[in-house]
């Protein structure tokens, strides 16, 4: 039902309802919710942290409230590591208080696959 279309009863007195709420309710109902949101910060990584950190770092990964990140070599790992408070706080503005816990660092064999 498009958001412009006021809902309609139907003759039983039940409302329809969108799918996108019936599907947050289900995700929070099945305890699912926040990973779904961790992964949605992987998704938005570069928009999150801007195109400068963006181009030397991905995010690749999300599992018990830790976001995992690729980075390009031990430089941007320090670099990443200093900023790291802030870009918590900036991912869990982003995503609702509390969702990712950590950011974990790595630097991959072979460099970031882009």
């Amino acid at each position: 039902m498009p958001h412009h279309a006021a809902p309609v009863a139907r003759g039983d007195g039940v409302k329809p309802e969108p799918v996108s709420d019936v599907v947050a309710r289900l995700l929070r109902d099945l305890g699912l919710e926040d990973g779904v949101l961790g992964w949605k910060a992987v998704e938005e990584w570069p928009r999150l942290v801007g195109q400068r950190v963006a181009r030397h770092s991905r995010a690749v990964g999300f599992q018990q409230g830790v976001l995992l990140v690729e980075v390009e070599g031990s430089a941007w790992m320090h670099e990443l590591g200093v900023l790291k408070r802030e870009l918590l706080r900036t991912v869990n503005r982003h995503l609702g208080a509390g969702r990712v816990i950590d950011i974990r660092f790595v630097v991959p064999r072979g460099g970031i696959l882009r």
